[in-house]
């Protein structure tokens, strides 16, 4: 009876250490959209002034390796962001925001983000504020970010804790849109 308890264990071990996380899902998911761009909406959050209304929002998933992702997100003629994506050694996932100026320098304010607190879901990826992005900007320290995906939709979400700030874009995946120009600072 031992033995057979044992053999169970062994076998649900094994089972579980096969199934994919949900990140890796998701991480498999997104890179399917590899080279391709698609242009967003601002369903929450926006404002009229705030340099996103009124302006074309276009994501482009630029490039992908086996571990990183990067995805510029244009806005209007603004080529400042890239949301930069890894993966880890444990599943979890980093996202880190990336400012550049025009000549492609970084911005003052840059390589924010967090790390997933866990694996998550295969269409969902949550991001707390890491203590770097604290140091760096103390009101953003109760920041979560988190993307989410499916067949019709990635969205890409900011929500502050603990305030009224909200911001989510949603881009059409039905409809693929022309490659923007690289981001400032990844120039062909």
């Amino acid at each position: 009876m031992k033995k057979l308890f044992f053999l169970f264990l062994f076998i649900s071990a094994y089972s579980f250490a096969q199934t994919e996380t949900g990140s890796l899902e998701f991480w498999k998911t997104l890179k399917t959209h590899c080279g391709k761009s698609y242009e967003g909406t601002i369903t929450a959050g926006g404002k009229e002034g705030d340099g996103f209304m009124g302006e074309k929002l276009v994501m482009h998933v630029r490039e992908c390796d086996a571990n990183l992702i990067k995805i510029p997100f244009h806005v209007g003629e603004n080529r400042s962001r890239t949301w930069v994506l890894t993966l880890q050694e444990d599943n979890r996932i980093l996202l880190k925001h990336d400012h550049r100026n025009a000549d492609g320098s970084e911005e003052e304010v840059t390589q924010y983000g967090g790390f997933s607190s866990n694996t998550g879901l295969k269409d969902i990826q949550f991001f707390p504020a890491d203590q770097f992005t604290s140091d760096l900007l103390p009101l953003a320290s109760t920041n979560v970010w988190w993307f989410t995906i499916d067949e019709n939709i990635i969205s890409y979400n900011l929500r502050r804790i603990g305030s009224d700030r909200v911001f989510t874009v949603e881009f059409d995946l039905s409809k693929e849109v022309k490659t923007p120009p690289a981001p400032w600072g990844f120039e062909d």
